[in-house]
């Protein structure tokens, strides 16, 4: 009986570590996971291998989530400067000594091959919030402006990769931090024209296969067994599913492989194809929710550090989810950017797992700040 208190407390002392998510953002998590399970069990099905690894980075991204909810955001804090110089630093070992494949330089080679413009997703716009936090002047065009140039480093080393989807994602984590530190309107408008204005110079620096890539956006059908291949084949399989969908493990697309990268960028086809607009409902219902939850994290944040980061990750929910199936759709240029919490890919869930755990992070501490 002496024991017992002892038990009491260690388990006192414990439940912290375990109750530190979320329970709607977890929730939601779930439902996309077993929605990401459940369809790669058929557009796995030659490959056996992806459900069973998909398994494993399921767990790594709990693992990867838990951790980074555990740990305040005051930590988080003090760690944005290190974790950003320390991308920077490896962007530029990538440029000088990165290893080459399928004509890009994307990864270094430490016992095993890393891509460090990973980092940088989280990197950048955790930089950009401690920044906001503790240096610059809300309003001020100067601190917009040293804001635009921290942005700006990693994206044109990543792009000189070249890697126009990471960079794509890296700006857009970053720009989501800038707007809502109080970006006016009348300065996005500027930008907005100013970039209009720059497409021809863009067009110009873009590499061949990038162009090829907008051009095959535009006319599909022009190269329609090459470049064009992937797009058409995904519009078939959305269309062919209709509204309720040819039913599961009957999708005629995906199993006769029809669709490319099936299990990975090109997942929501195969989707698409056996549950239909039905299905395609039911999980834009979820990536809303999932977006709605972290914006309602984001606005009961305590400071804001915690606001700007937590608005940051959670539109870039929206951007890997609005840029996937845009690109699926054949409304948008094929970037390689998966959809969150669906497509196949350890990388990506790393990623997305630690969003997520910074998001529980920001709304577990706001609860013992006001308690």
């Amino acid at each position: 009986m002496a024991h017992i208190p002892e038990r009491r407390s260690l388990r006192r002392r414990l439940r912290p570590y375990f109750t530190v998510f979320d329970l709607p953002l977890g929730l939601i998590l779930f439902m996309l996971m077993t929605t990401s399970m459940i369809t790669m069990m058929s557009a796995g099905a030659d490959f056996p291998d992806r459900v069973e690894h998909q398994v494993r980075n399921f767990l790594l991204s709990f693992a990867i989530m838990w951790i980074a909810a555990n740990i305040p955001p005051q930590t988080l804090m003090r760690l944005a400067v290190p974790i950003y110089t320390f991308g920077v630093a490896l962007l530029l070992a990538v440029a000088m000594f990165g290893i080459i494949k399928k004509g890009a330089r994307r990864w270094l080679h430490v016992g095993i091959d890393i891509q460090p413009s990973e980092i940088m997703k989280i990197g950048v716009p955790l930089m950009l919030a401690w920044y906001f936090q503790t240096r610059a002047q809300v309003g001020n065009w100067k601190s917009f402006l040293m804001a635009s140039i921290l942005l700006l480093i990693p994206v044109v080393l990543i792009m000189k990769q070249p890697d126009l989807g990471t960079a794509l994602l890296v700006g857009a984590s970053g720009f989501y931090v800038i707007f809502l530190a109080g970006l006016s309107w009348k300065a996005l408008f500027a930008l907005a024209a100013a970039g209009a204005a720059s497409l021809p110079v863009g067009w110009s620096l873009m590499h061949d296969y990038q162009r090829e890539r907008v051009m095959t956006l535009i006319d599909p059908t022009s190269d329609p067994l090459g470049k064009g291949f992937h797009i058409i084949q995904s519009i078939i399989a959305i269309g062919s599913g209709g509204v309720t969908g040819k039913g599961y493990m009957k999708g005629t697309q995906g199993y006769l492989e029809f669709v490319p990268e099936r299990t990975t960028d090109f997942v929501f086809s195969v989707y698409s194809e056996e549950f239909g607009l039905v299905g395609n409902l039911f999980l834009l219902f979820i990536y809303l929710l999932l977006i709605g939850r972290g914006l309602m994290i984001a606005a009961n944040a305590p400071n804001a550090f915690s606001r700007l980061l937590a608005g940051s990750i959670t539109m870039i929910f929206f951007t890997y989810a609005f840029v996937n199936m845009g690109m699926v759709a054949g409304i948008l240029p094929v970037v390689g950017v998966p959809l969150p919490f669906m497509s196949y890919g350890g990388t990506a869930f790393i990623t997305l797992g630690l969003g997520a755990g910074i998001l529980m992070s920001i709304q577990r501490h706001r609860k013992l700040v006001q308690t």
